[in-house]
């Protein structure tokens, strides 16, 4: 992971994977690691959760930029941390791109109102526009993406595309087409369209139709960069500068999902660094198997109920609990590493991470600190950039 951050060529790490799998975390954890190596880091999250902020010792993250307190900044880097605000980001690109008084038409249009808020794929769009948006600032040069926990992660790969056909749709090109009309078919085309909006009108009634006309009219004169800039957005993801990284837990269930995620970024030709395998338990290093713990715990089991003296009995049933302990690990570590190694034998060119499993939830800036550790070589120099796995 130290390889990728500390390229200063790259500029955008996108973390996706299914939900509960640490992937908040391990995004926050990148780029506290990346701004106390020296980055100039805007962690931004598209997942609902509040963990981030919490991870990051703020109340609320919202669309704007917060500088995140407590990072060592020895080394001249900095944190930044976002969630993006879906209608809000719609309305900067409104308030950006009309005159005051434009704006706030717009911005009052109920039929804007419920676009903005509820249209499907708006939030993947928004996701991309923002990203866009940081990426253009030049405030930061480094970017991290906390995608939605879920196959949708990806959706926003299709927003350039779902942009298009929404905007060359039927019902959109019949409610700007007079409009756009020349003058020679003006007549016609007007005594179409009132054919078509006497129809709509019974449908979706008067005030909705022209709430409607007035949002597409505005789109469609002050929305035309919408398209070029997703593509951009898109062709930047492509670009050698963006590195994806996909997030599981050694479990059947997450691993198939990292299976989609890879072969969807290797179809739309994304730069993927790696999987990063969260929460991994690590066999101890022992000779002691999980079956021979079983027998020697059994053993014990026998010796105490042998014994006379209660407090050597006793000592005996803590033996034993600790040997069935000790097998259960062993379990579940050859468990996970079978299931890690059928997604290796599946995709043997992907570069996997291991993070160990530490034994609390991570909730501050220290824990962050932890997985960072785990995810490379301690930082040098002590202070608060050298970590340690718990």
């Amino acid at each position: 992971m130290d390889r990728i951050i500390d390229d200063r060529r790259t500029r955008i790490i996108v973390c996706c994977g299914s939900g509960g799998v640490g992937k908040t975390t391990a995004a926050a954890a990148i780029g506290l690691r990346a701004a106390e190596r020296g980055r100039q880091v805007c962690v931004l999250t598209v997942d609902p959760a509040r963990r981030l902020a919490q991870s990051m010792g703020l109340t609320s993250l919202d669309n704007t930029p917060r500088l995140i307190e407590g990072v060592d900044r020895t080394a001249g880097g900095s944190l930044y941390a976002m969630m993006l605000d879906m209608k809000r980001t719609f309305d900067e690109i409104v308030e950006a791109h009309a005159d005051p008084v434009r704006a706030a038409q717009i911005l009052a249009n109920p039929f804007y109102q419920s676009l903005s808020s509820s249209f499907a794929g708006t939030q993947e769009y928004m996701a991309m526009e923002k990203l866009g948006q940081l990426r253009r600032s030049n405030e930061w040069d480094l970017i991290v993406v906390d995608t939605p926990p879920s196959r949708s992660a990806l959706d926003f790969l299709d927003a350039p595309e779902r942009l298009g056909r929404f905007l060359d749709g039927r019902l959109i090109r019949v409610l700007t087409s007079p409009a756009k009309a020349t003058r020679p078919f003006t007549k016609v085309l007007n005594a179409g369209f009132s054919m078509m909006t006497g129809a709509l009108t019974k449908l979706l009634g008067a005030q909705v139709l022209r709430d409607a006309q007035t949002f597409v009219t505005a789109l469609d004169t002050m929305f035309g960069g919408f398209r070029e800039r997703a593509e951009a957005t898109y062709r930047l993801l492509q670009a050698p500068g963006t590195s994806f990284l996909v997030v599981a837990a050694p479990e059947p269930d997450a691993l198939r999902e990292a299976s989609y995620f890879v072969e969807r970024l290797d179809e739309e030709r994304m730069p993927l660094a790696g999987l990063v395998l969260n929460r991994v338990h690590r066999s101890p290093g022992t000779r002691l198997s999980a079956a021979r713990s079983l027998a020697a715990a059994e053993t014990l089991d026998t010796i105490q109920n042998d014994a006379v003296a209660p407090a050597e009995a006793n000592g005996w049933t803590v033996a034993a609990a600790a040997l069935r302990l000790h097998a259960a690990h062993m379990s579940l570590s050859e468990r996970e590493r079978r299931v890690a190694g059928a997604f290796t034998s599946a995709h043997p060119a992907v570069p996997t991470l291991e993070v160990p499993a530490l034994p609390a939830d991570v909730h501050d800036l220290a824990g962050l600190r932890s997985i960072g550790a785990a995810m490379g070589p301690p930082l040098e120099g002590g202070g608060s950039g050298t970590a340690g796995v718990a």
